[in-house]
């Protein structure tokens, strides 16, 4: 597979008398290859929204090199604009418009076919309500009129900043099939969302971004593996027997938290031998299962945002790359 977009030491500095010099993007690098839905994912103030603006010629860098379907950018911007669509945090429309003229007014600007209205309405699921006023529109519906401004030229690399804002569990569940059908089409797609559950659903790839740097990436399948942990799950016939069984697995040195009703052991190179050693005492295991690690975990774990009883962590108060696990909050 080809690269549609690739990042290579992106850099960004913003100065201000206030907070002095902070670097949005210190050395981020990010490659997506053609026909993937690809998840761009960190916390607030990590970057994300800066890497996207940047692409999109909408900020100029301080340092590092972009391609877009192979060509230098900002440089040559704009002989590929006109394959890019994008929608980069909350879309603005004409309140007194309805749906179909503001893409009407757009496909005008853009060169596009009106044809293509109709189109994109119906796969978004506004042809029902096209004709009426953008200001009747919910949230959600507004998010999805803003995907269909972007799907107007059809476009070869889409690129989407929280499409599912404000989306009903139906709604999410649609645009979740419309990125697979647009994905199965040849067209490649960049999503940014905090819905990590639906982005570990859609997703073939992934980029995580914490202060500026890239943290994880890859397959789904492969950041997740690579992230796991080796934590199991133990469960006896007899809840009151727990306390008792955790001091028989910490004896052999692993690592043991007594949870309501349950063990979560880690630190055994061979799991099986928990089940030998409480039989060997009469405690009966009931259950005895690996926890598998989902991408909210890998997220949680590689950015340093799972929170902290009594912490109160503001938005740029992520993980530094290379930190220690220990001490990350408010570094």
């Amino acid at each position: 597979m080809s690269a549609v977009l690739e990042i290579q030491g992106l850099e960004k500095t913003y100065r201000s008398r206030r907070r002095g010099v902070r670097k949005a993007l210190d050395g981020f690098d990010m490659v997506v290859e053609a026909g993937q839905v690809h998840g761009f994912l960190g916390p607030n103030g990590s970057g994300k929204t800066t890497t996207l603006r940047t692409v999109l010629g909408l900020i100029k860098p301080h340092g590092g090199r972009m391609t877009i379907l192979g060509r230098e950018v900002p440089a040559s911007l704009p002989e590929v604009a006109g394959q890019v669509g994008a929608i980069v945090e909350s879309p603005q429309f004409f309140p007194h418009f309805s749906a179909r003229d503001t893409l009407s007014l757009l496909a005008d600007a853009g060169g596009v076919d009106r044809i293509r209205v109709g189109e994109v309405l119906e796969l978004v699921g506004l042809r029902d309500r096209a004709k009426d006023r953008v200001k009747t529109y919910s949230l959600g519906m507004k998010q999805r009129l803003a995907v269909a401004s972007a799907l107007l030229k059809n476009p070869r690399l889409l690129i989407l900043d929280e499409p599912a804002n404000g989306l009903d569990p139906g709604g999410i569940r649609e645009m979740r099939s419309l990125m697979a059908d647009l994905a199965a089409s040849g067209m490649t797609v960049v999503l940014s969302s905090h819905i990590l559950g639906e982005i570990q659903l859609i997703c073939d790839s992934v980029t995580i971004i914490s202060r500026g740097r890239r943290v994880a990436h890859g397959s789904v399948a492969d950041v997740l593996a690579s992230n796991s942990s080796s934590t199991i799950r133990v469960r006896l016939e007899a809840v009151s027997d727990l306390p008792a069984a955790a001091q028989l697995i910490t004896g052999v040195g692993a690592h043991v938290s007594v949870e309501n009703d349950h063990l979560l052991v880690s630190g055994l190179d061979r799991p099986a031998f928990v089940t030998r050693v409480l039989a060997e005492r009469g405690y009966w295991v009931s259950e005895l299962a690996p926890m598998a690690a989902d991408l909210e975990d890998v997220f949680l774990q590689l950015t340093g945002t799972a929170p902290v009883e009594g912490a109160h962590r503001q938005v740029d108060q992520s993980v530094a790359v290379g930190a220690p696990a220990a001490g990350r909050w408010g570094q």
